[in-house]
């Protein structure tokens, strides 16, 4: 029988000097960068007689208005669908082609990828804004807005998908002679559909609040009302209509969450 040494000597502890100094320089950058931008937490204390005011001139909240901004609310919950259903259907070839396991043309991919993040770069509120411009100011820009907002969200998070999904089934596929259109439809699809699923929920629970503020650049819903509130100094009114968009919001992603806890 062979003698096993139990009591050998331990082996070193790793040297936490690394992690120590990773912190100190977090630290550091942390607290250069709040110097160079002027960051005073002493501001918050200077201004905290602007505070309490406001929120003095909130209370009590002016319900009444909840009923004259419903229409509204409801046309902001068109917005966000119409502009997540959108992006939907054109995120589908974008992400198949970002998807370095499905084509292997590495200047295809990384082409679509740049196009992508430069999708994925514009924030909502420029893009409300220069449609807008463009299409006039109504709800139209907005959904124009908001559906391109969608394709950077769910293309991006459904390649990543796809690039982690297991190869097996698209091998044997391959092996038998299948294109390309039935090797996604049969190898791809049935892998990521309930997470394709779950990210276009999530992307309509964004869209629900993106489409609550892009009425302050004209792009319709209830954020002309937001504006409106804002621009009378109507704190109540800002107030009622922040209580009001947490309630629906609330109840929607309640909604989503029961859909994706089914389906993942």
């Amino acid at each position: 029988m062979m003698d096993t040494k139990l009591n050998g000597p331990l082996p070193a502890k790793p040297s936490r000097w690394p992690f120590y100094f990773f912190l100190i320089g977090l630290f550091a950058i942390v607290l250069i960068s709040a110097i160079y931008i002027g960051a005073n937490p002493l501001t918050f204390i200077q201004n905290s007689d602007n505070m309490v005011d406001l929120f003095v001139r909130m209370f009590p909240p002016a319900w009444s208005y909840i009923a004259t901004t419903t229409p509204a609310m409801l046309e902001t919950i068109r917005m966000a669908l119409l502009g997540t259903t959108i992006g939907m259907v054109f995120s589908i070839p974008i992400m198949f082609l970002c998807a370095r396991n499905i084509f292997r043309l590495r200047w295809l991919v990384e082409l679509s990828r740049i196009g992508l993040n430069v999708l994925r770069t514009i924030p909502d509120l420029l893009l409300a804004a220069i449609f807008a411009a463009i299409l006039g100011f109504s709800p139209l820009a907005g959904i124009v807005a908001l559906s391109i907002f969608s394709i950077g969200i769910i293309a991006k998070l459904s390649f990543e998908a796809i690039e982690n999904i297991d190869n097996g089934p698209l091998e044997s596929m391959t092996a038998v002679g299948a294109n390309k259109l039935q090797w996604i439809a049969f190898g791809v699809v049935p892998q990521i559909l309930p997470h394709f699923v779950s990210y276009v929920l999530y992307t309509f629970e964004i869209n629900i609040r993106a489409a609550a503020i892009l009425g302050l650049v004209g792009a319709g819903g209830i954020g002309v009302f937001y504006d409106r509130a804002l621009g009378f100094f109507a704190y109540d009114q800002v107030l009622a209509l922040i209580l009001y968009t947490l309630v629906v919001v609330i109840i929607i992603d309640l909604i989503s969450l029961k859909i994706r806890e089914k389906l993942l």
